[in-house]
């Protein structure tokens, strides 16, 4: 049986290899603040991009992309500005993407869907 812990970190790396793949450059894993956690900062070109990972077992129910509630979205974009005033990029060019993952019982991956500026704030 896979702890929660064993299954984020495996979704994480998952993610950051796809996302390796793409272009981007993982920065940092598990970056926390009081209040949140971005699970992936990465670069993508000029761009800073925050990756919010979800990883769901065959079975499990829902997919990942429900997970992303809108008191998930707010806990991100509060986590992206604690990020952000730390690291003195108030100028930077920024978006919040989400990977989802579905494994099948074997435990490989069914399915995994990047979703690009998935999160922002409004107005």
């Amino acid at each position: 049986m896979t702890t929660t812990v064993e299954a984020g970190t495996r979704g994480e790396t998952l993610a950051a290899q796809a996302l390796e793949r793409r272009g981007y450059e993982i920065v940092e894993r598990n970056w926390r603040c009081q209040g949140g956690e971005i699970d992936l900062v990465a670069r993508d070109g000029d761009v800073w991009v925050f990756v919010e990972v979800k990883l769901r077992g065959a079975g499990a129910f829902g997919t990942p992309e429900e997970a992303i509630d809108a008191r998930k979205q707010a806990r991100l974009l509060h986590a992206v500005q604690m990020y952000l005033a730390e690291h003195e990029l108030d100028d930077a060019a920024v978006r919040i993407d989400v990977v989802a993952i579905e494994l099948a019982p074997s435990g490989k991956v069914r399915r995994m869907a990047l979703y690009q500026d998935a999160v922002w704030a409004d107005g």
